[in-house]
Parts: structure tokens; C-alpha cells; sequence
């Protein structure tokens, strides 16, 4: 399914999921298949999750990961959600073949 692509230029980071939108902060961005693939992953994510309780655990995860790590890039990337979305940001078939809430398996933390 494709989502809509949105241009928020004030957008503080280069992409969102925001179901059921894709926002991105740059014109030029709209073409960016890694960027809209890993926001597309997040839609799946949301959509699973109907999407509020994926925002709720979201921020969950976000706060248990910034008092382990106490540092904001290392809490947002070890995020259940963001590792499943960068580990297959690249792999374009993976939402096709992507099991219902394989987030699960990335529940044990980076270092």
C-alpha cells in the first residue's frame, strides 16, 4: 500500500510516520526510497498496533532506553520499532513478506 508523502519543511527530522501520512521535511525527499520504505515499516508497525497504543509503546520504549542509555540517539536507536525500520530500511520486499508484529524480535537491545 503506498501512503501519501507530505512536505512539513519545519519538520525537525528528515521523515515521520504519522499514520496515515508520511511527512518529510524536504521536497527532494518525496524520492528518497530508503527514507519512505523505513516510514512505511512504521506504518505497518501502527497499523498492527492500531495505531495509539504503537505511539504509547513507543514513547515507553523511548524513556526506558534514554534512563538505561542516558543519551537521546542511543535511547531512539535501540527503539524496538526504529531497529526493526533500519535493520530492513534497504530490503524493499520486506514489507511484502514482513509477519504480523515481527517488531518482537528486536526486543533485546544494542549496546
Amino acid at each position: 500500500m503506498k501512503y501519501p508523502v507530505i512536505v512539513v519543511p519545519f519538520l525537525k527530522v528528515s521523515g515521520m510516520a504519522l499514520f496515515p501520512f508520511i511527512l518529510v521535511s524536504k521536497e527532494k525527499d518525496r524520492n528518497n526510497k530508503v527514507l519512505i520504505h523505513h516510514e512505511t515499516i512504521h506504518m505497518k508497525q501502527q497499523a498492527e498496533l492500531l495505531v495509539i497504543p504503537f505511539y504509547l509503546l513507543y514513547l515507553i520504549n523511548y524513556l526506558i532506553n534514554l534512563a538505561k542509555y542516558r543519551e537521546h540517539n542511543k535511547a531512539y536507536l535501540n527503539i524496538v520499532f526504529e531497529r526493526e525500520a533500519y535493520a530492513n530500511e534497504r530490503n524493499f520486499d520486506y514489507t511484502k513478506t514482513r509477519g504480523l508484529w515481527f517488531w518482537r524480535f528486536y526486543l533485546t537491545a544494542k549496546s
